[in-house]
């Protein structure tokens, strides 16, 4: 990934609570050409302050061929991001484009059945914990579980590098800074008003 030195964000303290912020990750792998998937990914991390990621894919996705022990893996998660107009700033300059990314270079380890059972377990209750009415995993009729395992292969991803990106207006004026965030809250937009709020905690702005 291409990353300027003042953008780049390699300490746990940004890369894990990233993870588990935008946990939905763009998965790439070599087969006969470069595959890509979509799926989420979650982090499991143990008490030595060590972690590795999990999740699974569909049998009959076309990287399911490919996916071997030791096979060496992509996974793109993304934040927030917006367009950055020019006419924005006090003067004119350059337009430019705010955001902040996360890549996992990893080795792929194969899950057994009791594995990938704890897997999609913790995988649903993650995301289950915030609905009204949640349906954990073990509440979902048996048969339905028994007929979906067969049909999905769960792995871990062991990392072998890991590079954190945040490009937020570092080394603009401030003034100009505070205009761009102005900007972006008026947005109606979630994903604009997101950044804008990356962008005030990393030059600490109110």
């Amino acid at each position: 990934m291409y990353r300027p030195k003042k953008y780049r964000k390699d300490e746990d303290e940004f890369i894990l609570p990233f993870l588990r912020k935008f946990p939905f990750a763009t998965f790439v792998l070599k087969g006969d050409h470069l595959l890509a998937t979509h799926i989420p990914v979650l982090i499991d991390e143990s008490e030595d302050g060590k972690w590795r990621l999990f999740s699974h894919i569909a049998n009959h996705n076309e990287q399911k061929e490919f996916l071997k022990e030791d096979v060496e893996v992509l996974l793109i998660f993304q934040g927030a991001h917006s367009y950055i107009s020019s006419s924005w700033y006090e003067e004119a300059d350059i337009s430019t484009w705010d955001y902040s990314a996360v890549h996992v270079n990893g080795k792929i380890k194969l899950q057994s059945e009791p594995e990938l059972r704890e897997s999609l377990s913790k995988l649903v209750a993650n995301f289950e914990k915030e609905q009204e009415n949640p349906l954990y995993y073990d509440n979902i009729p048996k048969k339905m579980l028994e007929d979906h395992l067969p049909q999905i292969t769960g792995f871990w991803i062991e990392p072998v590098k890991v590079e954190g990106i945040a490009k937020l207006h570092q080394s603009y004026r401030s003034k100009d800074v505070k205009r761009v965030v102005s900007k972006l809250d008026a947005s109606e937009d979630p994903i604009k008003n997101q950044i804008s709020e990356d962008i005030k905690n990393e030059h600490n702005l109110q």
